[in-house]
């Protein structure tokens, strides 16, 4: 029986199941969507860091590739070296190194090296010197983020840099990019903004004979919501996953996304409460009345935030639950006046079960859908096994 089936149930006390499937799925209408009335269909990079934003970052990626992904983003070397390492052999980008980092592996596994600074370009170029071969570079350039990139103020000297790089034959400059600060927000003014200040950037580049194959700004919102600043290349975070990144003006099912992660378990035991009984750490939640209970065997070491404590809601055999009290390291108790020890839990999914979904739970904890899922499982040795689904064979 295919473990996404709701009939039957999770394997462990509980487990986290990705549905390939829904990645393939969302890929290629995202693609869709972006692309549609363009003359010239773009690119588009799969965002597979912090291990697939918690679905599996190998396993993402795989699905990625085969749903027409020529592009993978990662964050950290160690992330880019592990994709190689899983097999991947496609472009991949690679974008937050430290000062000092040797970049020799990277050039030598072919990923495409950052640059944020004449610093580390420089430190790129010593790391093409020691693979014996040109680094793939690509220059990031801040916009308005205020966060990685170069400012406006070193562009030239990092674009000249670039060139001479070229010229000497140890770099070859594949692409130039940056990133929104506000694409949730469509009416904001940075976002005009920056796709004007990216644009200054571009022709300056352009001035100094650098001749890119992508250019990018946009990520998963401002790919959605400004066509303005989609260029050639687009990066899919966690609309890949089945996350609205926008949720205020665009719902996953407006944009036909499916949701590729399911949190799912088994209450390990029920119980009566008797009006004034507390309930759970510092006795937040009080008992009005007699009242059944569940306990859920995950908490806050798996990826359930605590602050989404006497707010959340689970689904106990079809039937919201919700939370009462804080949650605790390792569990948390729900009101189930009919459940009993061994009932299913959903505590995230796509919602069509009437679970509440990623974005349901961020508004419970005052943050936003992309923590959720990148936290959920994240115990080392924990209850939540992760289990893969809907894998096609390439």
């Amino acid at each position: 029986m295919d473990a996404s089936d709701p009939a039957r149930g999770p394997r462990a006390d509980a487990e986290v199941v990705v549905d390939l499937a829904a990645v393939r799925h969302n890929v290629r209408r995202l693609r869709e969507l972006v692309w549609a009335d363009a003359e010239s269909p773009g690119e588009v990079m799969v965002v597979v860091k912090a291990d697939g934003y918690g679905h599996g970052m190998a396993q993402v990626a795989r699905a990625a590739r085969q749903a027409g992904a020529g592009w993978l983003g990662v964050a950290t070397p160690g992330e880019a070296l592990a994709l190689r390492e899983a097999g991947d052999t496609g472009r991949l980008l690679c974008w937050l190194a430290a000062p000092g980092h040797d970049f020799a592996p990277l050039v030598a596994a072919d990923v495409d090296c950052t640059a944020y600074s004449v610093a580390q370009l420089d430190e790129v170029v010593e790391g093409a010197r020691s693979a014996g071969r040109p680094a793939r570079l690509q220059l990031k350039l801040d916009t308005g983020l205020s966060r990685g990139g170069a400012t406006r103020d070193h562009w030239l000297a990092l674009v000249t840099g670039a060139r001479h790089a070229e010229d000497e034959g140890t770099a070859v400059v594949t692409g130039l990019w940056s990133h929104l600060a506000c694409s949730d927000e469509p009416d904001h003014p940075a976002n005009a903004a920056q796709v004007a200040a990216f644009a200054e950037a571009l022709a300056l580049a352009d001035d100094a004979g650098l001749r890119p194959e992508v250019r990018h700004l946009a990520n998963s919102a401002g790919a959605l919501l400004h066509p303005a600043a989609r260029h050639d290349l687009v990066r899919l975070g966690i609309a890949t996953y089945g996350v609205s990144p926008a949720p205020d003006v665009v719902t996953e099912a407006e944009l036909g996304l499916l949701a590729a992660m399911t949190v799912r378990g088994r209450l390990v035991m029920a119980k009566e409460l008797s009006a004034d009984d507390g309930v759970s750490y510092g006795h937040t939640y009080v008992a009005t009345g007699p009242e059944r209970v569940g306990l859920v065997p995950l908490g806050y070491a798996d990826g359930v935030p605590r602050h989404a404590s006497s707010r959340a809601e689970v689904l106990v055999d079809g039937r919201r639950a919700p939370v009462r009290g804080r949650v605790c390291m390792d569990q948390f108790v729900v009101s189930v006046p009919e459940g009993e020890a061994g009932d299913e839990v959903l505590l995230l999914g796509p919602g069509t079960q009437g679970e509440p979904t990623a974005n349901e739970w961020a508004a419970w904890s005052d943050t936003i859908g992309y923590e959720i899922v990148t936290r959920m499982g994240a115990r080392t040795h924990g209850r939540a096994t992760r289990v893969w689904v809907g894998q096609e064979d390439t």
